[in-house]
């Protein structure tokens, strides 16, 4: 490709990029032409409404869902109690409660997982 070539097509990349720049601001002002001063009041206050609604059972969604999330989490906190308790109890007395403390094991590893899985899934969406 000559030096001539490149240069030309430069030139039709500038003009490219020059109209891509140009166009939304004729469009912008073609919005705000067409707003009328009245019913652009209008229509914000609709705006207003839905937001305030929206932001209301948004408010009660999450509330509900931290509930839940407190009802998964107090019977893990007392799994969790338990299953230390008799890992304590096997370890330094030497009582013979191995099949409870790992059936304790694996119940607090399911809800430890369910409430991770959930928080994620509703707080942190992806």
């Amino acid at each position: 490709m000559t030096g001539r070539a490149m240069l030309a097509g430069l030139r039709h990349c500038g003009w490219l990029l020059l109209l891509c720049l140009w166009l939304p601001s004729v469009q912008a002002v073609e919005y705000s032409a067409a707003a009328g001063g009245e019913n652009a009041a209008a229509v914000m206050e609709a705006f207003k409404q839905q937001e305030a609604q929206t932001a209301e059972e948004k408010s009660a969604a999450d509330h509900q869902k931290q509930v839940i999330m407190f009802a998964i989490g107090v019977p893990l906190l007392l799994l969790i109690l338990i299953t230390g308790a008799l890992g304590i109890a096997m370890g330094v007395y030497g009582k013979p409660v191995f099949v409870l403390h790992t059936v304790f094991a694996g119940l607090t590893m399911t809800l430890a997982l369910v409430h991770v899985v959930v928080g994620l899934v509703w707080f942190y969406p992806f």
